[in-house]
């Protein structure tokens, strides 16, 4: 009997969660609820288990790894100026968007029982957060940016160092294929996951919670979608001159992955596999450009929505903005990305828009109920980003395998390291 696609599977466990919330939600069923709950929880905690060292062996390896990439500079350069540029594209029409639908006029909330959340981002705390304080504690409190300062401080130092730093990238590669290899059992757990994930979401958030904040969370939503569904696509078609179709189609596992898992780090080993054997990419680029996609492109999380929220709590708390303060939640998203991280939920990305923007952080707890259900499309979008990118920059440089990414999408089912990369190249750069 021929096993199911992943995708399938996935689908399947995601109507399963629907249909297990409505009926642990419309009959009571209290032990289902707390069941699906439990199944969600666990999974998203096996997906975090990996975190640390998933990023860090990523970063240092994929930093060290461009000593075999001709054009390395130019690749990276290309790579970062993508990021930015979709991210300023995004965020564009996440305000044109705001100022259309007006997301916080006329909502009846009662701002006074809101409360700040106990830490919030700052541009002192973001610049003075990169670098660890203590190596051991950026790895027991998974700060992720701390995480990849180190990877990235390391790999270049090892490509400085050069022969003598590689048992040191040997280590390094092991513990990534280790690691790599048991998230991808975790992976295989995923239609399991997304039924707990997605029915726990349906048993606990009803329409009494949601109504009040309606036109915000389908802003979300249809901010999200117009960046997935018009301006990737675009990008695609134009700049990359591949089939957008076909892209979503070879994507679509990890898009699917991410939307339940609310990972973009969770999400990377299986993003990555995607972008080498299904989209084309070059193995030696992508395993650079993809982890590092993973904790700084994020154009759901630091784009679209602390776009839309800061409107929002703008309108609601009867803040009038100008010009001045759209062109600066423009700046903050493309600029303050990393803030985010890859991990699940953007509160530090929005308590950084309303602090620079001046407006009361209480606003961030009118958002919180809900942040689970928005974190599902916004991740989807990040990881879309993350894979889109790498495509442009691969196709512009002659790095894309074209009879790779045209071919029907192949089986996921063996472990997570893609191919081969690439015979090492003289770097000319």
């Amino acid at each position: 009997m021929k096993r199911l696609s992943f995708s399938l599977q996935l689908l399947l466990g995601l109507v399963a969660g629907v249909a297990l919330g409505f009926v642990a939600r419309i009959w009571d069923v209290t032990w289902l609820a707390e069941t699906l709950t439990q199944v969600g929880a666990i999974f998203v905690q096996l997906l975090k288990l990996a975190v640390p060292p998933l990023v860090f062996t990523a970063v240092l390896v994929s930093v060290a790894n461009l000593r075999n990439v001709s054009g390395a500079a130019r690749l990276a350069s290309k790579t970062l100026l993508w990021f930015l540029l979709t991210a300023l594209v995004s965020v564009a029409f996440a305000i044109g968007l705001g100022l259309i639908i007006n997301p916080g006029q006329g909502v009846t909330l009662d701002t006074g029982t809101a409360k700040a959340p106990e830490s919030s981002g700052s541009w002192i705390d973001f610049v003075t957060g990169v670098v660890p304080t203590n190596v051991v504690t950026a790895f027991t409190e998974v700060n992720v940016l701390q995480i990849v300062f180190l990877g990235v401080v390391l790999g270049a130092a090892a490509l400085a160092v050069g022969e003598k730093a590689e048992p040191f990238l040997n280590l390094g590669r092991s513990v990534l294929e280790l690691v790599q290899k048991a998230l991808w059992w975790v992976i295989r757990l995923a239609p399991l996951g997304t039924a707990g994930l997605i029915g726990k979401a349906v048993s606990t958030y009803g329409w009494d919670l949601l109504a009040p904040l309606a036109k915000f969370s389908v802003g979300v939503y249809v901010g999200c979608f117009i960046v997935l569904l018009a301006v990737y696509p675009t990008l695609l078609a134009v700049w990359g001159k591949v089939n957008p179709i076909q892209f979503f189609r070879n994507a679509w596992p990890a898009i699917e992955l991410a939307f339940v898992s609310r990972s973009s780090v969770g999400t990377l080993p299986l993003t990555q596999k995607v972008t080498i054997e299904r989209n084309g990419v070059d193995g030696a680029y992508a395993s650079f450009a993809v982890p590092f996609g993973a904790t700084t492109k994020m154009d759901g999380c630091a784009s679209v929505y602390p776009a839309l929220a800061a409107i929002f709590v703008a309108q609601v708390f009867g803040v009038p903005l100008g010009v001045g303060d759209y062109l600066l939640i423009a700046f903050v998203s493309v600029v303050g990305s990393a803030a985010t991280a890859g991990l699940t939920g953007a509160i530090v990305m929005l308590t950084l828009t309303l602090s620079t923007l001046g407006l009361p952080l209480e606003g961030v707890g009118l958002l919180l109920a809900i942040d689970p259900i928005l974190d599902m499309i916004r991740t989807a979008t990040n990881v879309t980003g993350q894979m889109v990118v790498p495509v442009l920059v691969a196709r512009s440089e002659g790095r894309l395998d074209e009879a790779v990414f045209n071919a029907p999408p192949q089986p996921l089912d063996t472990a997570a390291a893609g191919p081969a990369p690439r015979a090492p190249e003289p770097a000319t750069a």
